[in-house]
């Protein structure tokens, strides 16, 4: 088990001055499975009330206005958090099984669906149907679907952004853990394995000490269904573990990005964001 405290730093700095600004936040992990929330919190800048909610997916979800003129929106979301090992059961079914069991819930059911980011090439989703039909098993087919994407998409930042598709990213097979994400979402979808899109963040040092504070950034991975949801994280092609903190789920980033909102001031905006981990034990 390890005990994270996480700050995340983020927001925005405008070129001229901001009259008022309306913003929704899902930077703060909850408890669940192989995770226990210890203490959490928002703070904004400039000061604003704040209101907090659970969206349809589960996510935490902090709202707030800001009815000051101001040039910059900051917030620091600050957590501490006992990650403990997940278990990786195993969930034997065949194909027909998984399409059986999936055709019975609406959480299984809508995250078949693809969306304008995650919809697949036609090449990507061959390779996902000649891995798929190569297996008896649809837990065995989505493991090394998911790696095989993990090996072939080279991480690099600056070549893609908040908007690109998983079609983009494929055709370039470069991009952060978002864009890896997308790909292995449409993938999986595109064979008939439920599929979604997790936020968190990662430690990135896995021996870290005690005590020592990592700088990191928000982390994204995918979560399939076969039997029960299961973890990976595809960018690092690592089981989800005891480095890893879950803030959100949903069907892509736009159902859990960790901060969004409209103002009204200058046309031009510039996003910051800094995330840092200490290991407390």
């Amino acid at each position: 088990m390890k005990r994270l405290r996480i700050r995340h730093r983020t927001g925005f700095s405008y070129e001229g001055q901001v009259n008022a600004s309306y913003n929704e936040a899902r930077m703060l992990p909850s408890t669940t499975d192989g995770q226990f929330v210890l203490s959490s919190q928002i703070d904004i800048h400039p000061p604003a009330s704040q209101h907090s909610y659970v969206d349809y997916f589960g996510t935490r979800v902090t709202t707030f206005e800001v009815l000051t003129p101001h040039s910059e929106l900051s917030l620091t979301a600050t957590s501490l958090v006992e990650v403990r090992p997940r278990q990786h059961s195993e969930h034997p079914m065949s194909w027909e099984q998984l399409q059986q069991q999936t055709s019975r819930s609406i959480e299984t059911v809508e995250q078949l669906a693809q969306t304008g980011r995650s919809d697949p090439p036609e090449d990507l989703a061959e390779l996902a149907r000649e891995i798929a039909d190569a297996h008896d098993s649809p837990c065995d087919a989505a493991l090394e679907i998911v790696e095989t994407i993990g090996r072939q998409v080279t991480y690099m930042q600056g070549v893609t952004g908040v908007q690109t598709t998983a079609a983009d990213a494929w055709a370039r097979k470069q991009g952060v853990c978002q864009d890896i994400t997308h790909i292995a979402i449409g993938a999986l979808r595109s064979v008939g394995i439920p599929a979604r899109y997790v936020s968190g963040y990662l430690l990135p040092k896995p021996n870290a000490e005690i005590g020592e504070t990592i700088t990191g950034e928000s982390h994204a991975w995918v979560e399939w269904n076969c039997g029960s949801w299961r973890g990976y994280d595809p960018t690092n092609l690592i089981e989800i573990g005891d480095r890893h903190v879950l803030v959100g789920r949903g069907r892509d980033y736009s159902d859990v990005a960790p901060l969004r909102g409209v103002y009204a001031g200058p046309f031009s905006s510039r996003l910051f964001v800094k995330v840092e981990i200490t290991r407390e034990s």
